[in-house]
């Protein structure tokens, strides 16, 4: 009942704010129009002005048992859905979402009418638009591979004057291999082959040019001359899909040669990708060398797809492991570390775990997988929630929201919570008579006998050099699976319940193997002092030298060879290990998560959500659940390192002043004496943002602190502009210091609140107003940051040469969001740095864990985002487009 409140919620909700557009904007409580809205690039070639959304939704709503909702809706996209737009879009997301659906709902619609009931009427309607949409999709295949173009325009095709598309080279293996089930239906249906033959040419291109000795295939490959561009291997993005259906391909069409491709490329998958509970990349042509330290959101779908092959150990296995994350950042990042902290901070309310789950419970029929869609369902109202519908994480770290909801949630997420939770009497037919697409729509299981227009079995001799043996299990039965043992899920879930929070265990170090028997070590980090000349000498003896760079910040670098002795070597070896411990220790001890600044003034009203790093000192925001709300000040001085000589301007309010030249508590004393009821540090570096930046906390000066009573953030130099152009632009900020973002039913609780917040109504008379609140929920979205700029790792790597380094920060800021290795030094002149202050998350565990000879240990250089330093006026600060196009750009560089 939850689940179908919920999917009203949210379906009501496109269908009045944003019907017929193609999909719902949940923060602006309207439609998503390509062309009307600022590009967000490669995500927005979904959209084809073909009500996605609504064609994407109709067999969900037979699935919920909604026959009426659904007639309607089928009504309406046979009058009002046009196919033949001048509009560029990608091939796999037409076919998967506005082809799939369009069957998907041709599927149950016949199925409905022969029940008698419903549907009466109905001719085939969607089934003559898909064949449509079937014919508008092939020339994109007019290349000499059969590899689809990515892109087909859906008046004027490839390659034809008008078109703006053909130009392409590349396409990912799943754009390519994801079509042979809605082409086959379509063709199937028709009785008209072209369009099986067209996918299985494709599915056999790419088969062909599979690595051979591995039987693994890249993510990315050239559509003409069939070299793999991207050599890399996952079951993540980019290929996820591509695997799927060559499993379901034999299911619906009952070719053997499909399952003997999946049976092959799934036993390469299990030796070098599957290294439980992890699925990590590796090189296709060096398959034991992982190709990346992190992983993606989108193979979630993998554990669902393992229980469809029948090997359901490795899938308990990943998918416990995956709802550790989810327990420990209520959502899915859109990409997280092996050590399980976040990579990409973005959740776009996906639903491959939902599908995951759903499969799982029922393979083994354990009740914990209800409870797993409940933690599921209570996040989404808990976080997503909001008065338009439901709205994808922008961070969900701080639970900033971005002003999306993409079809799929509706589509995949719904019908799968539905059907976790359903008993055989909810449903109105037979689940188990269709199989599910990659975007769950439904095709029916009788197609395999129908219009077989291709010769079923593949006769060709080149599988006959395959061990069958690890095949035998390819439909088990579950109860061969489980013999009388209910508890067998929860066997293999046990030794994995801490696996997300378990630190890595600690080697012993040479001067732990002596103690009482031998000299003391010369020196531990927790007692090194970067301002002793005594600790710097003794630094030497061990090979480690201390440089200042040129942004004051201070590393620590190991030659071996320069020790004075080998003993003394491997003291600074150990010296430089204990670092990178003690770094991870105060981490651990901290805990705290990064805070919340929210402008809650006109016209932002708690959209615009900068996420910020806590101190050490003063106020904690945790225990405020209300937090400190108040207008903001700049501050004279503006370094804030003397007396404040402006208190008028700073009393009762909060207090903006930049980072450098004295400590951060010498700052908020100022402040506090001055009147000021809370303080943000902006970041004097210009450019740096915490999308590209380790986010950090503000260090005590050493001394008691406890004289600090009010709240200090602070904000990296990009996102502390927001609120400087806000000033300039509205004057009068107001903003809210929390512990998290807040909804703004809680912000505006007895306030006056102008009408269409509370009405989720954005017919507003003023047209200056409305344009300023455009997308204002989300100013500060940066680019996702890429491989090199991994803001979720520790580097361990072996420098060449025997070097090891480890870099820390004069400004006394120790990270407080697991984010890399550093020593931070006192916020003073850096060319006099003060005690050292380690503050990082515990490195990940690394087969060179074991070798700690060559270590490096770093943090992101600022250097490394390239951001234009000029100050943008207000208008483009409030507009998300530029910074939209900046993140998905970035997101093709990192190549997700």
């Amino acid at each position: 009942n939850q689940v179908l409140e919920m999917f009203d919620h949210a379906y009501s909700n496109y269908m009045e704010h944003a019907y017929p557009a193609d999909e719902l904007m949940p923060l602006t409580c309207r439609g998503r129009v390509r062309g009307q809205e600022p590009s967000r690039g490669d995500v927005d070639d979904a959209l084809g002005k073909f009500s996605l959304t609504l064609i994407d939704t109709l067999d969900t709503l037979v699935v919920l048992n909604k026959t009426k909702e659904f007639e309607e809706a089928v009504k309406k996209v046979i009058k009002d859905v046009n196919l033949d737009n001048d509009i560029v879009v990608s091939v796999f997301e037409t076919n998967i979402r506005v082809l799939g659906g369009l069957l998907g709902g041709h599927s149950v619609a016949i199925m409905l009418k022969e029940k008698g009931e419903y549907m009466q009427w109905y001719n085939g309607e969607l089934l003559h638009m898909a064949k449509e949409l079937g014919y508008k999709l092939l020339p994109a295949f007019n290349t000499t591979s059969g590899l689809p173009y990515p892109r087909v325009n859906l008046k004027f095709g490839v390659r034809h004057p008008e078109a703006r598309t053909g130009t392409e080279t590349d396409t990912c293996t799943a754009c390519a291999g994801t079509l042979i089930l809605e082409f086959a239906a379509l063709s199937r249906f028709t009785g008209t082959s072209i369009f099986e033959e067209y996918a299985r040419k494709a599915l056999d291109f790419i088969w062909e040019k599979r690595q051979r000795s591995s039987n693994l295939v890249g993510v990315t490959i050239n559509i003409h001359t069939g070299d793999w561009v991207r050599k890399d291997s996952g079951v993540g993005a980019g290929i996820d899909s591509y695997y799927e259906y060559l499993l379901k391909a034999y299911v619906l069409l009952g070719d053997d040669s499909f399952l003997e491709r999946f049976n092959t490329h799934y036993d390469a998958i299990m030796r070098y990708i599957s290294q439980p509970p992890l699925l990590l990349d590796v090189h296709i042509h060096k398959p034991m060398l992982n190709a990346r330290t992190w992983m993606d959101s989108l193979l979630a779908f993998f554990p669902g797809l393992q229980v469809l092959k029948g090997d359901i150990r490795p899938a308990i296995e990943t998918h416990e492991m995956l709802y550790q994350v989810i327990k420990k950042h209520n959502f899915l990042p859109e990409a997280f570390t092996t050590d399980f902290r976040v990579h990409w901070a973005q959740h776009p309310l996906r639903p491959e775990f939902a599908e995951s789950t759903y499969f799982l419970y029922k393979a083994t029929g354990d009740p914990y997988y209800l409870e797993v869609g409940k933690t599921l369902i209570e996040n989404l109202n808990k976080y997503a929630r909001v008065p338009c519908g439901f709205a994808a994480m922008k961070d969900v770290r701080t639970g900033s929201h971005e002003d999306r909801m993409d079809s799929f949630f509706l589509a995949e997420m719904f019908k799968y919570l539905y059907l976790l939770f359903a008993d055989k009497e909810d449903m109105i037919f037979d689940i188990e008579d269709y199989i599910f697409t990659t975007e769950a729509h439904l095709l029916p299981l009788w197609l395999s006998t129908t219009n077989q227009t291709i010769s079923k079995k593949n006769t060709s001799t080149e599988y006959t050099e395959l061990d069958d043996s690890n095949f035998d299990w390819t439909c088990p039965n579950t109860q061969i699976l489980f013999p009388n043992d209910p508890m067998f899920a929860q066997s293999i879930r046990e030794p994995l319940k801490n696996v997300v929070d378990k630190s890595c265990p600690r080697g012993i170090s040479r001067a732990e193997e002596s103690l009482g028997s031998g000299p003391k070590p010369p020196l531990r980090a927790r007692d090194f002092m970067a301002s002793n000349p005594e600790h710097l000498e003794i630094l030497k003896k061990m090979g480690v030298s201390l440089i200042h760079l040129k942004d004051g910040r201070v590393q620590l670098v190991q030659h071996a060879v320069q020790a004075a002795s080998s003993l003394d070597a491997e003291d600074g070896l150990r010296f430089m290990q204990e670092m990178i411990e003690l770094s991870s220790q105060q981490q651990k001890e901290q805990q705290l998560p990064p805070r919340a600044v929210q402008i809650v003034s006109h016209p932002f009203f708690g959209r615009v959500v900068l996420t910020a790093g806590p101190a050490q000192f003063g106020m904690d925001l945790s225990k405020h659940k209300a937090g400190t709300r108040g207008f903001v000040a700049t501050i004279k001085p503006y370094n804030g390192c003397s007396e404040i000589t402006n208190p008028e301007a700073v009393k009762e309010k909060i207090a903006l002043m930049q980072r450098g030249q004295c400590m951060f508590a010498e700052k908020a004393r100022n402040i506090q004496k001055a009147g000021a009821i809370g303080g943000i540090v902006i970041d004097d570096n210009e450019g740096s943002s915490s999308d590209t930046a380790p986010l950090f906390q503000m260090a005590g000066d050493g001394k008691n602190t406890d004289d600090i009573t009010i709240p200090m953030l602070f904000l990296f130099n990009k996102e502390g502009n927001i609120i400087l152009d806000a000033i300039r632009e509205y004057e009068a900020v107001e903003v809210l210091l929390s512990d998290k973002a807040k909804d703004r039913a809680t912000i505006f609780k007895g306030k006056m609140i102008p009408n269409y917040i509370i009405d989720s109504n954005l017919e507003m008379e003023n047209m200056d107003q409305k344009s300023s609140e455009n997308d204002a929920h989300k100013p500060n979205s940066e680019e996702a940051p890429s491989e090199s700029q991994d803001a979720g790792a520790v580097s361990e790597e072996p420098d060449r040469g025997g070097e090891s380094s480890a870099v820390g920060d004069p400004d006394a800021l120790s990270p407080a969001s697991a984010d890399s290795a550093s020593v931070s030094m006192a916020d003073q002149d850096p060319h006099a740095p003060g005690p050292a202050e380690a503050g990082s998350p515990e490195p990940a565990c690394t087969p060179e864990d074991s070798q700690p000879q060559e270590q490096n240990t770093q943090t992101e250089s600022n250097s490394k985002a390239h951001w234009d330093s000029k100050v943008q006026p207000m208008e483009s600060i409030l507009a998300d487009w530029n910074e939209d196009i900046e993140a998905f750009e970035m997101m093709e560089k990192d190549e997700l």
